[in-house]
């Protein structure tokens, strides 16, 4: 579906309706999902699981992240754009070009800038986002994807591809220039890459076993490995647990976050690739089947609802 047709399949359709916030909305947040084959990003409500409105945007919206409160970043693989998305006012409000292949968003944690991976050109490009522009790109030598930024803001980590051999981590002290301060040769071929919030470590999945490695923020040390789903896997923190969703399997395993230790296995759709916290809750995307699962911070399944044709990404945002 195109822009022009989405919008106006839209105006016609029920569920393009003004958000009507409630108690529970505005505790658990809206989750923003891609609707990548239909050109728009579907607002969910994150305390009923119900569909709220939908944000008309370029072709492609693969990626997402939140910025701020309630805004977010949108990387658009195939066309090489970025969306700044306006989440206030559910809108697009501005599309930076120049990018080849942008793949995935970290955004500072106390200043307006984000990072974004670009795996054509081997470079994680900095976004200042007053200025809604790009003011540097850095080059850290291989197809840099899944990346992430620490709590304290002055370390990003990314992995050199979604079967890569290395991991960049850079220095962030700078946020406008970033410096690369090391590769780490992963014990696999690695995917995805998550810096756990207040803990100190990263934990960095397998694009080619059931494994995951967990490191030292400063990449110097490799603490241990344990057991996962069928790779690839994605994960998310939440409340003192870890979220590792593997799409293949179908599956969400649930780990206590400091020892790495197995507490629950949750059954989603298949395709649930990328998974994210927020408000208190877990939400995981389905590829395959476009459906989007909100999950209690214990890993039940809350609500489970179709939304799009494929959703390959989410996050949350305040409503």
């Amino acid at each position: 579906m195109k822009r022009r047709e989405f919008l106006l399949a839209a105006a016609a359709t029920p569920f393009a309706l003004p958000h009507l916030a409630t108690a529970a909305t505005a505790r658990h947040g809206l989750v923003l999902v891609t609707a990548d084959l239909a050109s728009h990003i579907v607002v969910v409500d994150g305390a009923t699981g119900r569909v709220r409105r939908r944000i008309a945007t370029r072709e492609a919206p693969r990626a997402i992240e939140r910025v701020g409160r309630a805004n977010a970043v949108v990387a658009h693989t195939t066309e090489g754009l970025v969306s700044i998305i306006d989440g206030d006012n559910r809108r697009v409000d501005k599309v930076l070009r120049g990018f080849q292949h942008p793949r995935y968003v970290a955004v500072h944690p106390r200043l307006e800038f984000a990072y974004v991976t670009d795996s054509a050109a081997g470079e994680v490009a900095v976004i200042d986002l007053r200025r809604q522009a790009v003011v540097r790109r850095v080059d850290v030598g291989g197809a840099a994807r899944h990346v992430s930024i620490s709590a304290s803001g002055t370390r990003l980590w990314t992995a050199l591809g979604s079967t890569a051999s290395h991991l960049a981590v850079l220095d962030t002290s700078t946020p406008d220039r970033p410096r690369l301060l090391r590769r780490v040769r992963a014990p696999f071929l690695a995917h995805d890459v998550v810096i756990a919030p207040n803990l100190g470590s990263v934990w960095v999945t397998s694009g080619d076993r059931g494994r995951i490695a967990i490191y030292r923020l400063n990449g110097a040390k490799l603490i241990g490995q344990i057991a996962a789903a069928a790779s690839p896997q994605h994960v998310a923190f939440v409340a003192g647990r870890a979220f590792v969703a593997s799409g293949d399997d179908g599956s969400v395993r649930v780990h206590d976050a400091a020892s790495g230790r197995l507490q629950r296995t949750t059954t989603v759709p298949a395709g649930s690739f990328n998974v994210t916290a927020g408000g208190g809750r877990i939400a995981t995307p389905s590829l395959e089947r476009g459906s989007i699962v909100i999950l209690d911070r214990a890993g039940r399944v809350l609500h489970e609802r179709h939304v799009a044709a494929s959703s390959h990404d989410a996050c949350w945002i305040a409503a």
